[in-house]
């Protein structure tokens, strides 16, 4: 059985985005798809959905009415196909932490993406990959504050990286131009919205897929690189 070939996957992404997670999860349901054919090596970009959120945060259904125009009927039954498109693809945007179960909160997530642009440079994408996964699940099963610092530190930790060097990413201006350079570096590729994922920097697949609208998309991009 030959080797599996190799492919570069930039996803720029949100760890507020539930879309994101969705399609973190359909790409792996589509990668194990194509059984072994291709292996991607995922690197995670910063992209703010939210740039101008304050730090004290907003409750996700008022942001959501204030920012689409949304009621809290239309804000419900869109959460609820969130979490249908979840369970297809094979993650949760359920909380599962201890009870009583806390309100849904958004969070400004500059410092997130400055931990996870460090991660990626110091640590390679595996690394910044289990990171990336770790606050999502602080965000989205757990409803923890992903914006205060002593937050992101434990989240750091707990996949391994250093504290100490962690808090100096934070508190780093020349990693805050790099999330910058990111977020500059999507609108230059025109990505207005996450996820976007761009395989071997020429071919994007735009939006949460299916899983076999990734595996399809990959094999193609595959069979156009030479071996």
């Amino acid at each position: 059985m030959s080797e599996p070939r190799k492919l570069r996957i930039d996803i720029w992404s949100d760890v507020m985005c539930p879309w994101c997670l969705v399609g973190w999860g359909a790409l792996q349901k589509g990668l194990g798809l194509l059984d072994g054919e291709i292996e991607a090596e995922v690197h995670w970009h910063a992209f703010e959905l939210n740039p101008d959120m304050p730090p004290e945060g907003e409750e996700s259904t008022a942001h959501i009415a204030r920012k689409y125009g949304s009621t809290p009927a239309q804000s419900k039954a869109v959460q609820g196909r969130m979490r249908e498109a979840a369970q297809g693809a094979g993650v949760s945007l359920d909380y599962d932490g201890p009870e009583p179960e806390p309100q849904r909160w958004m969070w400004n997530t500059f410092d997130a993406h400055k931990l996870l642009t460090w991660a990626g440079e110091e640590y390679g994408p595996v690394k910044q990959t289990e990171l990336k996964l770790a606050l999502f699940r602080a965000h989205f099963n757990l409803r923890r504050k992903i914006a205060d610092s002593e937050v992101l530190l434990d989240i750091a930790e707990s996949v391994g990286l250093d504290r100490a060097r962690a808090e100096a990413a934070l508190a780093s201006e020349e990693v805050a131009q790099k999330v910058r350079a990111e977020e500059r570096a999507a609108w230059d590729l025109n990505i207005t919205g996450v996820p976007a994922m761009i395989v071997e920097n020429k071919f994007m697949i735009p939006g949460a897929q299916p899983p076999e609208a990734y595996a399809d998309a990959l094999r193609r991009v595959a069979d156009k690189i030479p071996a």
